[in-house]
């Protein structure tokens, strides 16, 4: 059976994933909150850094009860906190996990972080916790997104129908893609062969 996600960092060329704390609150607003670029497609839209800290403490929760494993994203050389990525659905005895819950800053935007942060979390995902589905999925409108998971390697699957609430009250399909363990070598090559040409 695989491993649950653990107090672990991964470390890559232009990121480091280290586990979320109270402590990333005043970096990450500095760097997201009150954007709404940022968070259009999530569930919640902290306004500064007070809301950003709900939004934290909702994680770390999430993190106590086992539902969710979440990560600052920190930019190298520096390491600026600039977002926050997530697995969750974590479900050892079906072997699957999902990697969302994402948001990163504009500055980075473009750049190879997201590649990376992908990277890093497929590989500790199939790699070290021995999982043999990682999902993703997206708002059906997140066009963005839907592109960005495409260029991963991940299989579209479909999309399930007024899935949930969006915060304004409107009803969100969540468009699915999956990636599993026997395509995961190819994937994996896909994003390292990115990374290499910047």
């Amino acid at each position: 059976m695989p491993e649950l996600p653990g107090e672990v960092v991964l470390a890559g060329t232009s990121v480091r994933l280290e586990p979320l704390e109270l402590g990333h609150v005043h970096s990450l607003a500095q760097a997201t909150a009150g954007d709404e670029e940022v968070w259009r497609w999530l569930p919640a839209f902290p306004a500064d850094e007070r809301e950003l800290s709900a939004v934290v403490e909702a994680a770390l929760a999430d993190r106590v009860a086992g539902t969710r494993f979440p990560f600052a994203i920190c930019h190298l050389p520096g390491g600026a906190v600039v977002g926050s990525t997530s697995y969750l659905d974590i479900d050892p005895a079906n072997h699957r996990i999902e990697i969302g819950w994402t948001w990163l800053s504009r500055s980075v935007w473009r750049s190879a972080v997201n590649t990376e942060v992908k990277l890093l979390l497929l590989g500790h995902a199939f790699d070290d916790l021995g999982y043999e589905r990682v999902t993703l999925k997206t708002h059906h409108q997140n066009e963005r997104s839907q592109q960005a998971i495409a260029r991963l390697g991940a299989v579209r699957e479909g999309t399930l129908r007024h899935h949930m609430r969006h915060r304004d009250g409107s009803w969100r399909d969540s468009v699915y893609y999956s990636i599993l363990s026997a395509e995961w070598p190819a994937v994996r090559e896909r994003l390292q062969a990115r990374l290499a040409v910047g």
